[in-house]
């Protein structure tokens, strides 16, 4: 039975949140509006695909627990997938699959997913129509991966397949797109994937981020001479202070960029 990557709800945000990056490295903001627009409508809130995208995520992020438990995290997904409206995931994904198309061209369904092979095996437990030899090989393989011991991160904490290989795509991203820092790359990074988590972890990193940068900005304040750069100075600081006290926007992101930008030539300067 063949694969189609189109009908794979967690390869459309994968494969989205691929051309996102693209579009925020390469500066093209008109791109970066219509790829986010369409991730908004499709995965934002309580749709329909955001909650089959959770239940793909629940199978593809859960590591290290006992065999019994992955056993029967699969079947309570697999009974809450069940529930779901079909036609009603249908037409949501044909609604995506057009706007893709129309607005974004055929090229993104080309982009490098990571982990297809493991979102395309989820999806085959998930389909009605996989055969059952097939359904029962591919839901064993999942379940060893939940249950299969993973390996440590530098700071000691586990680390999934999944995520070991999209740090694989990571670093070919980092290696092409040089001209980046890495604090900026970070940020990217973050922000992509915060449409999955309602932007938790997102938060927690700009809380920090945007301390070091109100930090150094203050100490390069301090230290000029110049009236006219103090007085810029002071204002990146107070509206890197607005970001905590409101949604996120895409316009923030491009200030933050420019910011760790600004940062990076005044302690070079130093």
């Amino acid at each position: 039975m063949k694969h189609n990557k189109k009908r794979n709800t967690a390869f459309i945000y994968e494969t989205l949140s691929r051309e996102l990056t693209k579009a925020i490295v390469d500066k093209d903001n008109n791109r970066k509006a219509t790829v986010l627009t369409i991730i908004k409508e499709g995965f934002a809130g309580n749709t329909v695909l955001a909650e089959e995208l959770s239940l793909y995520k629940h199978l593809l992020e859960t590591r290290n627990i006992q065999e019994n438990l992955a056993e029967r995290i699969l079947q309570e997904t697999k009974s809450a997938y069940s529930k779901l409206d079909s036609t009603e995931v249908f037409d949501a994904q044909s609604r995506m699959i057009a706007a893709i198309n129309k607005q974004l061209g055929q090229d993104v369904w080309s982009n490098f997913v990571p982990n297809f092979k493991s979102l395309a095996s989820v999806n085959a437990i998930f389909n009605t129509k996989t055969p059952v030899k097939s359904k029962v090989l591919f839901e064993q393989a999942i379940v060893d991966a939940m249950s299969a011991e993973q390996p440590l991160t530098e700071s000691g904490k586990m680390e999934s397949l999944d995520n070991l290989t999209y740090n694989s795509f990571i670093k070919k991203f980092n290696e092409k797109y040089t001209t980046l820092l890495k604090e900026q790359k970070d940020l990217l990074n973050q922000y992509i994937t915060s449409f999955a988590d309602d932007g938790f972890e997102l938060r927690i990193y700009l809380n920090e981020e945007l301390e070091r940068l109100k930090s150094l900005i203050s100490d390069a304040s301090q230290n000029t001479v110049e009236p006219l750069i103090s007085q810029k100075l002071n204002e990146v600081s107070e509206y890197l202070e607005e970001f905590r006290k409101r949604e996120f926007t895409d316009n923030d992101l491009n200030k933050v960029l420019k910011t760790q930008e600004l940062v990076q030539e005044l302690t070079q300067n130093d």
